[in-house]
C-alpha cells in the first residue's frame, strides 16, 4: 500500500506542475485573491489571509455535489479535511465519529458542532447493542452554505470549556432569489440504489454442513440421518447430492419437504440473500428571495429510505427558514429555525447478542437456504396457524432436536427482523434570533438567544416465540417483552457581544470583541421495561407485563456554565497580525474554589509576500504561530454520591449501591497546544500549498471511573490524573494543472499524521479500561502507547518460535499481551475535479494507514467452519501438526485431528492476536458526472437553470486487509468506533442520479 500511494502522489504533483507551467501563460482568467473571508469561532468572519492558526473550509457544494446523500454530513466529510479522522458505520441510520487532531482525553471525544455561531448537540445515542445515530445527522445539507473546520486550540479557544476536540464551524445560506428581486425556486430530486459491496460479507465453503464434528448427531427410526439441527457451526459432514439427511424444514408442516429427507447439499440462496438492495428517496423545495437588507429563505426536504435489512425504513422530514431584515439603517436582525421529524423502524442491531450478522459472520449452517426460511416465517406467521406450537411462526434452522423446534441459539432471521424490530421516533428543534445594533460606525453591539431541543423516543421489541434472552431493566432471561427509552435534551444559550474596530493610524488598526455567554443544559431520560414477558402476544405496552414492572429508571440533570470573553485582533500594514483572546468559564458542575478557569490564546500571522514582493511568481506567503489553552469541564453527578431507586421493599424505597467515590476537588481537564504554519501560493494560485505542525499537552484528565480496591467500599472513583500529548503535521495542496476558458483540471490532495502517548495516568496505575470486546479483547489507554492499546492474548515464543502446549497440540497462550493498536498512522485524501463547458466529473480516494481492528468474526467464524479458508483441499480430513516447538525447544511433533471439532486456525486453538488486522483502507470514496443544460435550450421555459448528475459512494475498496468486512465499519459512534470489528452489516455501493431544477 506504501508504494502504491507514495507513487500516486508523487505521479500527481509532478504532473500537475508540469503542465501548470506549461499552461501559466496562457491563463486569462482573473487572478483569484487569497483574501477571502471565512466564519470563525463564535461566528465572526475574518479575513482568511489574518489567521494564525490552521482551519479548512469546505464550500455546501463540495460536500454533497459529488456524492450519495448518506442523511449525515459528518460522513460526507470523510477524506476532505486534513487532520479529521471520520469514521462511518454501515448501521442503518448510525453514527459517524469525527475526531480531530488525535484522542486528546482518555474517555474519548467528538469536537464541538456550531450552526451560525450557537453550539447545538451532536450527542451519539447507543443503548442495548442499537446505534441511533448521531444528531448531526438532523441537519438538512441543503441549508449549508459552508463548514470551517477549526482544528487546534488557537481555533477553538473563544469556546474555553468545550473547545477541547476542535470545532466544527457551520454557516448556512441566506435567501437570495432572482437578479430581478422576485422569488426563486429550487427543486431537487434524487434517487439512490445500494449494492452489496461483496468484499465486505464472508466467502462461505460450501463442502461442510451443520455440526460440530463430521458425524451425523442422530438417526430417524427410518435409519437416515438427521442434520445437527442445534449446532451453530459448519464443521459437520461432508456434502453428498447422494445422501438424504432430514433437515430443519423436513419438521416444517408448512414447507414442501415436510416429513421428507432431502439431499444433503450446500444452500442455493447463502445469508447475502437476507439483504434488500437500500434505495433513497429525497426531494426538497427551497423558495428565496433577496436584496439588500432583507432577504428570506425556507427550505423543505424529504428523505425516505429502505435499509438493507427487511422490515427497515425511515422517513424524515426537515423544515427550515431563515430571515434577515433590517429593522432600521441601524437595526439588523436574523431568525433561523429548522425542524426535524423522523421516524425509523428496524435498526440493525449491533455488537454480539442476538445480531442476526454475527449468526452469519460466525456461527451458521452453509446447508441452510435463506429462501427458504423465508417462506417458513411467511407461512407460520399467518394469524391462523401462530401459535406456541409453531412459536408463533418463530420457525428456525437452529432447532433443539427433532422433537423440539424452540431456537436452540439463533431465531429464524425473518422473524428476528419483522417481530422483534426496533422503532424510534425524534423531534428536532434548532432555533436562534439574533439583533446587532450600530452604535458607531466602529461599535456594534449583538444580542443573541439560541435554543436546541431533542426528544428521542425508542421501542425495542421481543416478541412471543422468540428465543429467551436477557431483556429490559432486570437483564432477566425471558421469552417477550417491550422496553421503552425517552431522551430529552435541550440546551440555551444567551450571548452579549460588543464588536468594534479602531485605525490607531492609517496602516494599524485593532478590532475585536468583548461578551458573554449564558449556557443552560438540561437532560432527561427514562427507561421503563415489561419484567417477566408479554401477557397478551404482539401488544406492545408497559401494561402488558407478565409480572409487575420495576421502578423506571429516571436521569435529570440541568447544567449552567456562564462566560465572559474579550478579543483583539492587530493589523500592521496589511503584513502582520497579532491576535489575542482570553475566555472565563464558571461551571456549575464543579465546586467553588475550581469552578472559575480561563482559557487564553495568542497567534501571529507575517505574510511574507508582501515583506519580500513575491507576487509576480509567488502571490501569497504567510507564515503563522500561536499558542492556545482549552478545556473540559466535568459530567454531572460527579461531586456528591448520587443513588437510584431499585424499587420498594415492605413499602420500603431500596436503592442499588454506590460504586463510585466521588472526589470534592475536582478539577476541569485541560489542553495546551503550540502550533507554527505555512501558507504558499504560486502561480496565481495554480499550485497552493498549507502546512501546519502542532503539538498539544492535555492534563488534569478527568478519570470516571478510576478503578480502587472494593476494600474502600468503592470499585472506582472520580479523579484529576493523567496526561496524553499528541504531535503532527498536517499537509493541504492544491493544483490546479489545466485552466482555460472551457476546461479546468483541479486536484486536492489533503494529508495528516497525528502521534498520541499516553504518558502517564496515576500513581500505581498504568492501565486504563476503555472498552471490552467479545473474544477476550480489551481497548486501552496505557501508559507510554498511544491511546487505544488492544490487549488480549498471543502467542508464547522461545527464541522467536511460537511454543506448543504438549498437553493439547496447540498454542500455549500468553494472556493479557499488547497486541494492537486503533491509532491510524495517517489518513489522506486526493480529490480530482474537471469540468468543461456545462460538463462537470470529479472522484474522490480516501486512504487511512494503520489502525489495527480485532475481528471477532474471524474468532469465532474460522473456528466454525463457516469461511472457504476452511474447506481447501483435505484440510479438514488429515491431522495438522502446527508450526512451532514444545517448551524444551524440540520441533512440535503433536498432530491434531480436525475431523472432530478441532479447527487448526480459529479461537479454539490461536490466541487472539491472531486475529488482529491493519486497518488500513484506500477507497473510491466519492464519484459524480454532472451536466448543467446550456441557458439556449431553457429559453422560452420558466426554468432558467437546470442540472442532473449521477452520483456515486464507496464504490471500490481499492485495498483493504481486513477479510470479509469493512475496516471502517464498527460498531457504533463514541468509543465503540474504534478497533472492534463484529458483526457488521455489509457495506453498499451506492449510485445516485440527482435533477435540480431553478424557477
Amino acid at each position: 500500500m506504501k508504494k502504491l500511494t507514495t507513487g500516486l502522489l508523487v505521479l500527481v504533483v509532478s504532473s500537475s506542475l508540469a503542465v501548470a507551467n506549461a499552461q501559466e501563460k496562457k491563463d486569462t482568467l482573473k487572478t483569484k485573491e487569497i483574501e477571502g473571508v471565512v466564519v470563525t469561532a463564535l461566528g465572526i468572519k475574518r479575513e482568511k489571509k489574518s489567521l494564525g492558526y490552521a482551519s479548512q473550509e469546505i464550500k455546501g457544494g463540495a460536500l454533497s455535489d459529488g456524492t450519495t446523500n448518506t442523511g449525515n454530513i459528518a460522513a460526507q466529510l470523510s477524506g476532505k479535511v486534513a487532520g479529521l479522522n471520520v469514521t462511518t458505520n454501515n448501521n442503518f441510520g448510525g453514527s459517524s465519529n469525527l475526531l480531530i487532531r488525535g484522542m486528546k482525553t482518555l474517555g474519548g471525544g467528538n469536537p464541538l458542532i456550531v450552526i451560525d455561531g450557537s453550539p447545538v448537540n451532536n450527542s451519539n445515542t447507543q443503548e442495548k447493542n442499537i446505534d441511533y445515530g448521531n444528531a448531526l445527522s438532523d441537519i438538512n445539507q441543503d441549508d449549508i452554505e459552508s463548514i470551517n473546520v477549526l482544528k487546534g486550540a488557537a481555533a477553538s479557544a473563544l469556546y474555553g470549556e468545550r473547545g477541547l476536540n476542535g470545532v466544527i464551524v457551520i454557516t448556512t445560506k441566506n435567501g437570495k432569489g432572482k437578479d430581478d428581486g422576485s422569488w426563486g425556486v429550487t427543486f431537487s430530486s434524487a434517487i439512490q440504489v445500494g449494492f452489496i459491496d461483496k468484499s465486505t460479507f464472508p466467502e462461505y465453503q460450501t463442502r461442510y454442513g451443520a455440526g460440530y464434528s463430521q458425524k451425523f448427531g442422530t438417526q430417524a427410526s427410518n435409519g437416515l440421518n438427521n442434520a445437527n439441527f442445534n449446532a451453530d457451526a459448519s464443521w459437520g459432514p461432508k456434502f453428498d447430492p447422494n445422501l438424504l439427511v432430514y433437515q430443519w424444514d423436513s419438521f416444517d408442516p408448512f414447507s414442501p419437504n415436510y416429513g421428507k429427507a432431502t439431499p444433503w447439499v450446500a444452500a442455493k440462496n447463502g445469508p447475502i440473500k437476507f439483504f434488500n438492495n437500500p434505495a433513497s428517496y429525497i426531494n426538497s423545495v427551497t423558495l428565496e428571495k433577496g436584496q439588500k437588507g432583507k432577504n428570506i429563505s425556507f427550505t423543505y426536504e424529504n428523505m425516505m429510505s429502505d435499509g438493507l435489512i427487511p422490515n427497515s425504513h425511515l422517513n424524515k422530514n426537515n423544515f427550515s427558514l431563515k430571515v434577515n431584515y433590517d429593522l432600521t439603517p441601524k437595526l439588523h436582525s436574523t431568525f433561523y429555525s429548522t425542524m426535524t421529524l423522523q421516524d425509523t423502524r428496524g435498526r440493525s442491531i449491533t455488537g454480539y447478542s442476538n445480531n442476526p450478522m454475527t449468526g452469519f459472520r460466525q456461527w451458521w449452517q452453509t446447508n441452510v437456504d435463506l429462501k427458504d426460511l423465508e417462506q417458513a416465517y411467511l407461512a407460520n406467521i399467518n394469524p391462523n396457524v401462530a401459535s406456541a406450537a409453531n412459536n408463533y411462526g418463530n420457525v428456525t434452522w437452529n432447532r433443539k432436536s427433532a422433537a423440539n423446534g424452540a431456537a436452540a441459539y439463533w431465531n429464524n432471521p425473518y422473524f428476528q427482523a419483522y417481530q422483534n424490530y426496533t422503532s424510534d421516533r425524534r423531534f428536532r428543534n434548532f432555533t436562534y434570533a439574533q439583533v446587532t445594533y450600530d452604535l458607531l460606525d466602529n461599535i456594534s453591539v449583538t444580542g443573541k438567544v439560541s435554543y436546541d431541543r431533542s426528544n428521542l423516543m425508542a421501542e425495542n421489541r421481543l416478541a412471543v416465540g422468540s428465543l429467551p434472552q436477557a431483556f429490559g431493566q432486570s437483564n432477566n432471561t425471558v421469552g417477550s417483552g417491550y422496553a421503552r427509552r425517552d431522551i430529552l435534551r435541550t440546551e440555551t444559550n444567551y450571548d452579549l457581544m460588543v464588536n468594534y474596530k479602531f485605525d490607531i493610524t492609517d496602516n494599524i488598526n485593532i478590532s475585536g470583541v468583548v461578551g458573554g455567554n449564558i449556557r443552560r443544559n438540561y437532560f432527561n431520560s427514562m427507561y421503563a421495561s415489561t419484567e417477566g414477558g408479554l401477557i397478551v402476544p404482539g401488544i406492545y405496552a408497559l401494561s402488558n407485563s407478565r409480572k409487575s414492572p420495576l421502578a423506571t429508571d429516571e436521569n435529570e440533570y440541568t447544567t449552567q456554565t456562564n462566560s465572559g470573553y474579550v478579543t483583539a485582533s492587530l493589523d500592521f500594514y496589511k503584513k502582520f497580525y497579532l491576535d489575542a483572546t482570553w475566555r472565563v468559564d464558571q461551571s456549575s458542575t464543579l465546586f467553588a474554589g475550581n469552578n472559575v478557569y480561563n482559557y487564553p490564546s495568542v497567534t501571529g500571522a507575517l505574510i511574507m509576500s508582501e515583506i519580500l514582493n513575491t507576487k509576480s511568481w509567488m502571490n501569497f506567503w504567510k507564515l503563522r504561530a500561536n499558542y492556545a489553552e482549552v478545556g473540559g469541564t466535568a459530567d454531572p453527578y460527579q461531586l456528591v454520591n448520587n443513588y437510584r431507586a431499585a424499587g420498594i421493599l415492605n413499602g420500603v424505597g431500596i436503592y442499588n449501591s454506590i460504586l463510585t467515590e466521588p472526589f470534592l476537588n475536582l478539577k476541569p481537564q485541560r489542553a495546551k497546544e503550540f502550533e507554527i504554519g505555512t501558507e504558499v501560493h504560486f502561480l496565481r494560485d495554480r499550485i497552493t500549498l498549507d502546512f501546519a505542525y502542532y503539538k498539544t499537552k492535555t492534563i488534569n484528565q478527568i478519570l470516571s471511573p478510576l478503578p480502587t480496591s472494593a476494600a474502600i467500599g468503592y470499585t472506582g472513583k472520580v479523579f484529576n490524573a493523567g496526561r496524553i500529548d499528541n504531535s503532527g503535521v498536517e499537509v493541504q495542496l492544491g493544483l490546479v494543472p489545466i485552466k482555460s476558458k472551457d476546461f479546468t483540471w483541479n486536484i486536492d490532495v489533503n494529508w495528516s499524521k497525528n502521534k498520541n502517548q499516553v504518558v502517564n495516568l496515576y500513581p500505581g496505575i498504568t492501565n486504563l479500561l476503555v472498552n471490552s470486546f467479545q473474544g477476550g479483547v480489551s481497548l486501552n489507554a496505557r501508559e507510554g502507547e498511544a491511546w487505544g492499546t488492544l490487549v488480549g492474548s498471543d502467542y508464547t515464543y522461545l527464541n522467536g518460535q511460537k511454543v506448543i502446549d504438549p498437553n493439547t497440540g496447540k498454542y500455549l497462550q500468553n494472556p493479557n499481551q499488547v497486541i494492537g493498536n486503533t491509532t491510524p498512522d495517517w489518513i489522506g485524501g486526493i480529490r480530482n475535479s474537471f469540468s468543461y463547458k456545462g460538463f462537470s466529473l470529479s472522484f474522490l480516494i480516501d486512504m487511512r494507514k494503520g489502525g489495527d481492528v480485532f475481528s471477532t468474526d474471524m474468532y469465532y467464524g474460522l473456528s466454525t467452519g463457516l469461511y472457504k479458508e476452511t474447506a481447501i483441499g483435505d484440510y479438514r480430513d488429515k491431522d495438522v501438526v502446527l508450526p512451532g516447538v514444545l517448551p524444551n525447544g524440540t520441533p512440535n511433533n503433536i498432530a491434531l485431528s480436525q475431523f472432530d471439532n478441532s479447527s487448526s486456525s480459529g479461537y479454539k486453538t490461536q490466541p487472539s492476536s491472531a486475529f488482529i488486522y491493519d486497518g488500513s483502507f484506500i477507497k473510491l470514496r466519492e464519484a459524480s458526472i454532472g451536466y448543467t443544460l446550456p441557458k439556449s435550450l431553457l429559453a422560452g421555459t420558466k426554468i432558467y437553470d437546470a442540472k442532473i448528475s449521477i452520483v456515486g459512494r464507496n464504490l471500490w475498496i481499492i485495498h483493504k486487509n481486513l477479510p470479509y468486512a469493512d475496516p471502517e465499519a464498527m460498531v457504533g459512534g463514541g468509543l465503540n468506533s474504534y478497533g472492534w470489528s463484529i458483526g457488521a452489516m455489509p457495506t453498499t455501493r451506492d449510485l445516485g442520479i440527482n435533477v435540480t431544477f431553478k424557477f
